[in-house]
């Protein structure tokens, strides 16, 4: 039985992500301040589970998880705080943001430290950080220079610690007991809040849950030192408009895969098509298109687009033909030749690289800009780089997962992938 350990265990995000581990047959470590809580959590959950009742903040009780003694399989550093009061940070005192940094930023670091002899080889380490890491979010004290310092301190951690796979979950909004109960209040407008979010929708707990599972997973070896946004692609618009509140349904995660393989002109992807099997029932229906990788990225003449864009576009054009609404295009595209024309360095072609260095970044683009345009529709368009050694048997779980239900808030991501 694998081993979980889950800090913020007790509401919210954390929580939902104790049920569904549990319910999946994993043995959680549950790590949390609040004790009344924390035990009505444990009490909820099927099978023997631990708590640690433990302030994050004080790196002294951080250090007694090292007395666990189960074998750690995943780590979900879940744990965080932002702050409510609306003032400028020029009128925070410091020892608020002191709290905040040594919980947001501090303590993830604190809890690998403390687990280090307790990893079984390959360990999954899934760091929670948060849109708000990816850009300033004004008037909410350090949250977002914390969650900034998160992502890059995971990067580093993924380069100093081969031996673990790390990743970084950032969430969008998320309707969480405590984002209802601001709702009900009248704290918090849901219009404002999904104005900027394409699927115009919050995202349920368990949508991070099932994400978090997924990282925490040795399925998630492909994605080592990623970045992961689950966000109904609010990372991704840059536009004014603001999207209306979807009416569509949230699909159940559970709801099995149809999944066609069109563009493969070699068979090797066509082999991740699924049908569903006599008896499942409904189906949520997904695309993967390969035909990105079966031609060559390169900056065409005359300010043309290249056969990378036209392939993808054009992949989006039979995409929607055939899906009204509520399915899933993903797409494939070979990894970014720039980032290996410069590992290579100058003597292997620098100067063509550069004048290519446009192609694959205005293939990420199109996708984002294709997602943000379809999402009303429920139409989630993502993208895969696929990592030169990794073949389609090794990312088959990573296909099917963000092709399936299971990830109905993910769009507008391009999700690179690396060898081990």
């Amino acid at each position: 039985m694998p081993t979980v350990l889950i800090t913020g265990a007790a509401s919210g995000i954390g929580r939902a992500a104790a049920r569904q581990f549990a319910a999946h047959g994993w043995r959680c470590e549950l790590v949390d301040r609040d004790p009344t809580s924390l035990a009505e959590t444990r009490r909820e959950l099927p099978g023997e589970h631990g708590t640690h009742c433990i302030d994050l903040t004080d790196a002294s009780q951080i250090r007694t998880l090292a007395d666990i003694a189960s074998p750690i399989d995943a780590v979900i550093n879940n744990a965080g705080m932002s702050d409510a009061s609306g003032a400028s940070l020029v009128d925070h005192p410091a020892e608020h943001q002191a709290k905040l940094m040594a919980l947001n930023l501090a303590a993830p670091a604190r809890v690998v430290s403390a687990l280090s002899r307790r990893f079984v080889p390959g360990a999954r380490v899934v760091n929670v950080a948060s849109g708000a890491g990816l850009r300033a979010i004004p008037f909410r004290g350090g949250y977002s220079a914390s969650k900034a310092g998160l992502i890059a301190q995971s990067a580093a951690l993924s380069r100093a610690r081969p031996d673990l796979v790390v990743t970084v979950l950032c969430p969008g909004f998320v309707r969480t007991e405590l984002v209802d109960g601001l709702i009900k209040a009248g704290r918090i407008d849901p219009r404002q809040a999904v104005a900027k979010t394409p699927l115009g929708r919050m995202a349920e707990p368990v949508e991070m849950a099932e994400m978090m599972r997924f990282l925490a997973s040795p399925d998630a070896e492909p994605m080592a030192g990623q970045v992961l946004c689950l966000c109904g692609g609010s990372s991704i618009y840059g536009g004014s408009r603001a999207f209306e509140a979807s009416d569509l349904a949230v699909l159940p995660l559970t709801m099995p895969l149809s999944l066609s393989v069109t563009g493969d002109p070699t068979d090797a992807w066509s082999r991740l098509q699924r049908s569903p099997l006599p008896g499942e029932g409904a189906s949520y229906p997904g695309v993967v298109d390969a035909s990105a990788l079966a031609v060559a990225h390169g900056t065409a003449e005359g300010g043309i687009p290249d056969a990378g864009f036209c392939a993808v576009q054009e992949a989006a054009r039979q995409f929607v033909a055939r899906h009204p609404r509520q399915a899933s295009l993903t797409l494939l595209l070979p990894a970014d030749r720039l980032a290996a024309g410069l590992a290579r360095g100058p003597a292997h072609g620098e100067a063509e690289d550069w004048q290519q260095a446009g192609s694959a970044a205005t293939v990420r683009m199109l996708v984002s800009t294709l997602a943000c345009e379809l999402a009303a529709r429920g139409l989630r368009v993502n993208a895969i780089e696929v990592a030169p050694g990794l073949d389609a048997e090794k990312l088959r779980p990573l296909v099917h997962h963000v092709a399936s239900a299971r990830s109905q808030y993910l769009t507008g991501q391009t999700l690179r992938t690396t060898v081990r």
